[in-house]
């Protein structure tokens, strides 16, 4: 792929990964069906040297290509007129891949995530997404068998954040999530955790 595409916009996103570094990534959606429903907000937090840096965060409300219930609303707490005020999906996704470069995903159910951004990607790109991903229930399921191999982990976000002693920050928000997954990587990792907000 790289000598295919390595010399194009997208080249960055093709690069090594950079050591110790990770962006948690989430997206707030109007369901959760990645062929019908739509992106609503995009958040993306860097992870490096044992701190979050919000200060560098990406950040993107979406406006959706159709309207949405109030199961949704209630869901996301995003109302229709705020949806209206966002972005297309289109420039939003071209700067958020810019951003990214060739940088690991981090996310809990990132493969939803990546599921809701992979047509916007390859429509962008000509290619899926490169990026090298880490998957926070599937490290947290990891560190919970070695403790107890006799008992089933327990997965559920909330669980996750409070086993590993991180507040949930504004649940069901994109940036509130992915800062949130960010914490508990640090805090899986044995890092005492900083958030840099400037």
């Amino acid at each position: 792929m790289r000598s295919r595409h390595g010399g194009g916009e997208w080249a960055a996103l093709l690069q090594p990964a950079p050591a110790g570094e990770w962006v948690s990534l989430d997206v707030e959606t109007t369901g959760l069906d990645p062929q019908r429903d739509h992106i609503l907000s995009l958040a993306a937090v860097p992870v490096r040297d044992g701190r979050v840096l919000l200060s560098e965060r990406f950040e993107r409300r979406i406006r959706p290509d159709r309207g949405f219930d109030i199961e949704s609303i209630r869901h996301h707490r995003i109302t229709p007129d705020e949806a209206a005020g966002g972005i297309s999906v289109t420039p939003a996704v071209r700067e958020f891949l810019l951003w990214l470069g060739p940088r690991r995903l981090l996310g809990y159910h990132l493969v939803f995530d990546l599921a809701m951004l992979a047509p916007h990607v390859k429509a962008l790109t000509g290619f899926a997404l490169p990026n090298p991903r880490v998957e926070l229930a599937d490290a947290f399921a990891a560190r919970a068998r070695r403790a107890r191999p006799d008992v089933p982990p327990n997965l559920e976000f909330r669980h996750i954040a409070e086993a590993l002693g991180v507040p949930a920050l504004a649940r069901h928000s994109a940036l509130g999530d992915a800062t949130t997954v960010a914490l508990c990587w640090l805090a899986l990792r044995g890092a005492a955790a900083v958030v840099r907000t400037m």
